[in-house]
């Protein structure tokens, strides 16, 4: 019961807001007063509080690179109309909601145990994936190469890690086939072990066998840009850049 009580008021200083909680602490044991004294409720005991204390906004908080970027694939997906996509390692909520209406294959070195229609979860490595040379026609990866390489997933620490995965992710995109890529956008640099920040220009470099279609972003203040210039992001300090690259027939 200790743990549990604990556990619960420790979370509330740290999610979703760090730290903040602590300014509600004393609106919070208003509410449980007042609300204990109404007619009808039941007696709620100290013991069995789970604090809330990041939620008192004016507008619904969300994380903009994961929000946008989720809408801009499932957006770019659903206009394609792949019979199977293939994810590598984005969000989970984001690939859940897109095996809705195409069949995906979600790929993670850490696998995902879930079971849910639509959606096929395996193991694998981006430095060595199972698909063999060009036989992936709808790919996505979002916000995962600049990771790779230093260490935060348990992953082998390699400077060359995001550029090795980029090799790859090119490997197997088949011919006429779709690259959905998002990275942080900026000034260049590593931010370790968190990530790497890239201009959008080296992304660009780092696929010399597919065409770049479209890039969109979101900037430093959240807010989206779609279908944009790449010179637009590069004096961000840490946007989303959201790449839609294709491989021409040789």
């Amino acid at each position: 019961m200790i743990k549990k009580i604990l556990k619960n008021w420790l979370m509330a200083f740290i999610w979703p807001r760090p730290l903040i909680g602590i300014l509600y602490i004393p609106k919070l044991l208003i509410h449980w007063v007042r609300f204990s004294r109404m007619h009808g409720a039941p007696k709620i005991r100290f013991a069995d509080l789970q604090p809330c204390l990041g939620d008192w906004t004016s507008h619904t908080p969300f994380d903009a690179h994961y929000f946008y970027q989720g809408a801009w694939l499932a957006r770019k997906v659903a206009n394609s109309k792949p019979l199977h996509h293939v994810d590598i390692a984005s969000s989970v909520l984001t690939v859940s909601v897109l095996s809705a209406h195409v069949d995906t294959t979600f790929v993670d070195y850490r696998p995902l145990k879930t079971n849910l229609s639509g959606l096929k979860s395996v193991a694998g490595n981006i430095l060595d994936l199972s698909f063999t040379n060009a036989s992936v026609a709808s790919l996505s990866c979002l916000h995962v190469i600049e990771h790779i390489g230093l260490g935060r997933y348990g992953d082998p620490l390699d400077p060359k890690g995001s550029i090795k995965a980029a090799k790859e992710l090119e490997r197997i995109v088949s011919d006429g086939g779709a690259l959905y890529l998002s990275v942080p956008v900026g000034r260049e640099r590593i931010c370790f072990n968190a990530h790497r920040v890239f201009s959008p220009e080296t992304i660009v470099s780092m696929f010399p066998k597919l065409q770049l279609v479209d890039f969109s972003f979101v900037d430093d203040v959240g807010e989206f840009h779609n279908d944009t210039e790449l010179s637009h992001a590069e004096k961000l300090d840490y946007g989303c850049g959201m790449f839609h690259f294709t491989k021409s027939a040789e």
